[in-house]
């Protein structure tokens, strides 16, 4: 018995069968349009992906967290890791458990190497900030600091006296109408142990940097030389 030949499906909105070319060009039509769905479903799904992934970030990030002024060095560390590389001894000075050592290391320029030190100082009475500095200069020949190098770091401010601290006799830099705000130096002290140009300076009173100017000769054992 011969197999029936399946009658064509009357399609509602025409009313009859579909012609071949109307069946293809439904199948057509319906191709395209999933396609273009499926095209935006997958921006939609990139989208949604990529702002949970800027959501962790902002959650996960800290946002407004302080770092800097939490940060410190180890200064005495410091100084005998680069003391093989300066072949000096270098100042490491003890300071109050409140300062901040901000940076420490050998630097260079203008045919002079020396020993940076930065600190942020703490008022223990009022726990006002200010900054304090020590330097520890040298030229590889062996030849005094020149001037010029010194006048810059003292941002050439004029000596103004002497005095005698830890064993070393220093030139003093009294500048007390300088604003903190805009200069680095309202108070410094210049002195030499074994050659070497040694610094002190900052914004601090000068009572507490004649302080860290006595530790810093300790810390170099210049008493014991005198």
């Amino acid at each position: 018995m011969a197999k029936q030949q399946k009658r064509p499906v009357v399609v509602a909105e025409l009313g009859r069968p579909e012609t071949p070319a109307e069946t293809a060009a439904r199948k057509a039509h319906d191709s395209r349009m999933y396609r273009q769905r499926k095209t935006v479903n997958n921006l939609v799904f990139s989208l949604l992906v990529s702002l949970a992934v800027v959501l962790i970030m902002v959650l996960v990030v800290p946002r407004g967290t302080d770092t800097f002024s939490e940060h410190s060095v180890d200064v005495q560390q410091l100084a005998a890791e680069a003391a093989p590389s300066a072949g000096r001894k270098l100042a490491a000075p003890e300071v109050p458990a409140e300062w901040k050592a901000k940076s420490a290391g050998l630097r260079q320029g203008d045919g002079v190497t020396w020993w940076q030190i930065n600190y942020t100082t703490v008022d223990p009475a009022t726990g006002a900030q200010a900054y304090a500095a020590v330097a520890q200069a040298f030229t590889a020949d062996g030849s005094p600091v020149p001037e010029a190098w010194v006048s810059q770091q003292l941002e050439k401010q004029a000596p103004t006296g002497t005095e005698r601290l830890g064993g070393l006799d220093w030139v003093v830099y009294d500048h007390p109408d300088r604003n903190p705000d805009e200069s680095n130096m309202l108070f410094g002290m210049q002195s030499e142990w074994e050659g070497d140009t040694i610094l002190v300076y900052g914004t601090d009173s000068p009572a507490t940097l004649r302080v860290l100017a006595t530790h810093l000769a300790g810390s170099l054992d210049a008493t014991k030389e005198q």
